[in-house]
């Protein structure tokens, strides 16, 4: 296992993380996982107030694994996450509950839950917000540094980093999805943590890759190839892995001394990938320059277009039927309409550098990936 400093923060953490959104079948499942990250070399786990009974499983396994001797406090590092508010007093109740739960006397790092519209980035300047009891609580060493975590559109981000109020932050970045690269590059810039939320679940179902994207990617495996091109960037800390059970470590760790540059082949690779899609698009490619934003009946076009990039170029179709149900079921996590939703009005057209047929590709990507609706594992 690579380690790596977390920013500002000067911690050490794994250069992967242990998720705990989906080890929920049970407390014991929760332990055994736990305990085999750690016999693994991961030294920090990631929980949130809002994944259900996490917290509390969490607090049982590190419980028995310090009553045994096999893992001490320091030696840990545990992230949870609370959501943002204006009322100081329930972010300071919402601290004290998560450290009765995980069983601790202080949390390494708080992160603030899903910074993921301007409302919600307004709430961090207020005077008797949510920061305000954090900044209470890492004065009395409750918690020791702050964070937050975000699935929101870009200009979000980068605002939420420029209060300089952090020193980490959780998001989504990987080689299908790029759009987050400003928000990477200021994070380094400012010396903050930066933790990848799921490259290979949410990052493109890379467990169970299709046919053509495997064909694509060898002699590596898809999965293998998305966590390289994120270990091999030293401005990343440390990637989410979010193991159901026990046994879904064993693979990945496998890569977790593998922080090298890139080889030739794996450029190769991604070369051969860029122009396999451009190639099968070819006019029809919708290269994300997020132009097309605003539409007036709140189309998320750059997403879905990318969903259908994916899906006609590498037969992704079951990765963005999977992320397309979520349209209209998630909230803030993942926001915007479907692409039937379009009325024509051609207010986006103009605006499109590559001169897309915007209202065709929607329709077309509702075809391909319009399935039954999803909604978020935690809403």
């Amino acid at each position: 296992m690579h380690y790596r400093r977390f920013g500002k923060t000067h911690l050490h953490l794994s250069v992967f993380s242990l998720g705990t959104m989906r080890y929920l079948a049970s407390a014991e499942t929760a332990r055994q996982t736990v305990e085999r990250a750690i016999a693994l070399g991961i030294n920090h786990i990631e929980t949130a107030r809002g994944y259900g009974n996490s917290e509390i499983f969490l607090g049982k396994a590190l419980a028995g694994l310090r009553r045994e001797e096999r893992a001490k406090r320091e030696d840990l590092i545990i992230t949870t996450k609370l959501p943002p508010t204006i009322d100081a007093d329930a972010m300071a109740r919402g601290i004290d509950e998560s450290l009765a739960r995980l069983g601790l006397d202080y949390i390494d790092c708080l992160a603030i839950h899903g910074v993921n519209t301007a409302e919600h980035l307004a709430m961090l300047t207020v005077e008797r917000g949510c920061m305000a009891a954090v900044r209470a609580a890492i004065a009395d060493g409750r918690v020791r540094w702050v964070g937050f975590s975000t699935h929101g559109p870009l200009d979000v981000i980068l605002g939420a980093i420029a209060t300089d109020q952090f020193q980490f932050v959780n998001l989504h970045y990987n080689w299908l999805f790029q759009r987050n690269a400003a928000a990477v590059e200021l994070a380094h810039q400012k010396d903050m943590g930066v933790f990848i939320i799921s490259p290979a679940d949410k990052g493109g179902l890379l467990y169970t890759p299709p046919e053509r994207l495997d064909t694509l990617c060898h002699p590596q495996s898809p999965l293998h190839l998305g966590y390289r091109w994120l270990l091999s960037d030293p401005r990343i800390t440390t990637l989410s892995l979010g193991a159901a059970r026990p046994e879904e470590l064993d693979w990945p760790l496998e890569m977790a001394d593998q922080t090298h540059p890139l080889t030739d082949t794996e450029v190769e690779i991604l070369e051969r990938l860029r122009s396999h899609q451009s190639a099968v698009l070819g006019t029809d490619q919708c290269n994300q320059c997020y132009a097309c934003l605003p539409c007036p009946e709140d189309i998320h076009i750059p997403e879905v277009l990318r969903l259908r990039n994916l899906a006609v170029a590498y037969d992704m179709t079951q990765y963005g039927t999977y992320r397309y149900g979520m349209f209209e079921n998630a909230g803030h996590w993942f926001p915007g309409r479907r692409g039937d939703r379009c009325t024509d009005c051609g207010d986006c057209l103009p605006r499109c550098p590559e001169a897309l047929d915007i209202p065709t590709l929607l329709r077309d990507a509702h075809r391909r990936l319009g399935g039954s609706p999803r909604r978020r594992l935690w809403g």
